[in-house]
């Protein structure tokens, strides 16, 4: 039978020479978050870029809500994809990484499709509770996903996206005596969306894990 490949830093190199190009603003980004030290981390993987590019794409999206922006790589990746009259809106509640995403946005001439409001996402949630979006991208503070995805079940479309990242939270999930709490908190949340009959879902393993639900 098929297995999944081990993906070396040669072979992802490979596949990048043969997938979708990144804008150069995304390198910007990208390149500027490397001088921020371990933070960094809070950046997605530029494979998940362009699979959240395809994925709306192909999914025709127009309407999206990010919840957790830092410096805007992800938020610049979906507004790229979207079409001229889509709408992302992305929330975050640090003053500071979203000026610099903001700029980042002028930049790329995708300010006019991207909303950003500062403020603790949950209060946000509730505000926007007569909204409807085509898909949400979930990737802020872990001991609160639960609840991110419970307020979007409540935001989305039939037929629409959830779409969570770190769900592998760099492999630890699987380690059964891994009991440090972010560890437990991921492991029971994946554990929940997978009993969950409101959505079908899978994990695909780009970057540190992404869980895809579609709402029924």
């Amino acid at each position: 039978m098929g297995g999944n490949l081990d993906i070396t830093d040669k072979l992802q190199n490979y596949i990048n020479d043969f997938g979708l190009k990144l804008n150069p603003i995304q390198k910007e980004i990208i390149n500027y978050n490397k001088s921020l030290g371990d933070v960094k981390r809070m950046q997605v993987d530029p494979v998940q870029c362009h699979f959240l590019h395809l994925i709306i794409k192909v999914s025709n999206i127009k309407n999206v809500l990010e919840i957790g922006t830092f410096t805007g790589l992800s938020a610049l990746s979906i507004s790229l994809a979207l079409p001229d009259d889509g709408k992302l809106i992305a929330l975050d509640k640090n003053e500071d990484t979203n000026k610099i995403a903001m700029d980042f946005f002028k930049k790329a001439n995708q300010n006019h499709k991207i909303q950003t409001i500062i403020n603790p996402a949950l209060y946000t949630l509730e505000e926007l509770s007569n909204q409807k979006f085509d898909m949400v991208f979930i990737d802020a503070d872990k001991m609160n996903y639960k609840k991110y995805y419970e307020k979007s079940l409540g935001l989305i479309n039939q037929g629409g996206l959830i779409i969570i990242d770190n769900v592998l939270w760099h492999g630890e999930v699987a380690d059964e005596k891994n009991d440090d709490k972010f560890t437990i908190n991921i492991r029971e949340f994946n554990k929940f969306v997978s009993e969950d009959k409101r959505v079908e879902q899978i994990i695909i393993p780009l970057g540190d894990g992404m869980t895809v639900c579609r709402v029924l």
